[in-house]
């Protein structure tokens, strides 16, 4: 057997420790000791065979699973060609998936150049192409945005290189606490979610206050920071034009509602799949975020939901432009903005091509002073607010308890 092309199941001394009572609790499983580790493919030939027949079987698997602490990439690199069934999404979520990522309906992102800013009847044009974009699809991709794409390109490989670092490197990193502000893991909500998604993430609080330098992997330590500063900037610059498209003051959403205050990056690794049509990258959602700026490279997958010609639902897909950054409205901007701007459920598709990287930087308030209350005041509206008012701690419970999917998070609040 070859070592050196198997992810170990267990990492360190308190889990070798604990190999024997793990692996018991696994039915049918055949397992081999060398040197006090456990092979990867063990442990998937474990999850494949569990019938999954009740919710306590599934448990025991995601928490073996989570345990070897390599993620996806993990099974990956152990040579899995049949994926645990934990991964397993069904039909409903499935359907309409072209895991060649060409879309099926013919519906453009709007693409919006933001050099044209010099003048005010250029800037009238740039707000106003921004306002019917957020108005409707709630995405759109910038170019000529100032994050330079050396930037761009370092922070890309910096994660690729971490996350196809040896799994004994990334284990120290590998956390569920949510006190710390950089931690590695597969699925925020693996316990949660009624399938797992086929993707490892490194997940950083940048702002208001970054996380201790020691807490981020070496790989990501210098370019997180320098790439999170040049988003804000751009973030400043979006939100006085997203400010002007609701007819108010260029600084309100900056000063007024707090939405510079916090940012969160999530950067996200999808490995090829070897069954793509049995699983999905991100499973369908809206974002907990005043706005998300995401940096994604050429490989693809990501789309949104909109209405075709027919005003039925469909999936299409957000292509990867060079050079360009894809925004998208989240749900706390669709409750400022009274429904002005919509924040429109996306997911990202599985594929046998890979990997896929991508950073998502997304713009959240102080979440222990932000109340969110719909905007009234100016643009078009018709002065009657749409949500009761909320705490952003009241939406990131909603979160953390429902995971991905599932009812969203803005019905709760709707008036």
């Amino acid at each position: 057997m070859i070592l050196l092309m198997q992810i170990l199941l267990i990492c360190n001394t308190l889990l070798v420790s604990r190999a024997p009572r793990l692996l018991h609790s696994l039915p049918h499983t055949h397992c081999e000791f060398v040197n006090g580790s456990i092979y990867m493919h063990t442990l998937h030939e474990s999850l494949l065979q569990q019938s999954m027949a009740s919710d306590h079987e599934r448990l025991r698997a995601l928490k073996a699973f989570d345990g070897t602490k390599a993620g996806v990439k993990g099974l990956v690199d152990a040579g899995v060609t049949t994926i645990p069934a934990i991964f397993h999404h069904p039909p409903e979520s499935l359907a309409d998936a072209p895991h060649h990522h060409r879309g099926h309906h013919q519906f453009a992102i709007p693409v919006i150049d933001l050099a044209g800013l010099g003048t005010p009847s250029e800037r009238a044009s740039v707000v106003g192409a921004m306002k019917a974009a957020a108005a409707t699809v709630g995405f759109f991709q910038v170019t000529n945005h100032g994050v330079p794409e050396s930037a761009m390109s370092k922070v890309l490989a910096a994660v690729r290189r971490f996350n196809e670092e040896p799994a004994e490197a990334k284990a120290p990193y590998y956390s569920r606490d949510p006190k710390r502000r950089a931690r590695y893991q597969c699925n925020f909500d693996l316990f949660r979610s009624p399938a797992a998604s086929w993707r490892d993430t490194l997940y950083m609080e940048m702002a208001p206050e970054p996380p201790p330098p020691e807490q981020i992997p070496p790989a990501c330590r210098t370019i997180a920071p320098e790439y999170t500063r040049l988003v804000q900037r751009l973030g400043r610059i979006l939100f006085g034009l997203l400010s002007e498209a609701l007819g108010l003051s260029r600084s309100y959403l900056e000063e007024e509602a707090g939405c510079l205050e916090g940012l969160s990056v999530g950067c996200h690794y999808y490995p090829a799949c070897p069954e793509p049509r049995r699983t999905l990258g991100t499973a369908r959602h809206s974002d907990p975020s005043f706005l998300t700026v995401l940096l994604q490279d050429a490989v693809g997958g990501l789309q949104v939901l909109v209405e075709d010609e027919k005003r039925r639902p469909a999936w299409v897909d957000v292509p990867a432009e060079a050079g360009a950054l894809v925004v998208n409205v989240g749900d706390y901007l669709q409750i400022l903005s009274n429904d002005r701007f919509r924040s429109v459920e996306h997911r990202v598709v599985a594929s046998s091509a890979g990997p896929r990287v991508s950073v998502a930087c997304f713009f959240r308030a102080d979440a222990s002073t932000r109340v969110l209350a719909p905007i009234v005041a100016g643009g078009d509206g018709d002065g009657r607010a749409r949500y009761r008012s909320t705490t952003v701690p009241e939406m990131l419970r909603h979160y953390g308890t429902k995971g991905l999917g599932g009812v969203s998070a803005l019905q709760r609040v709707r008036i």
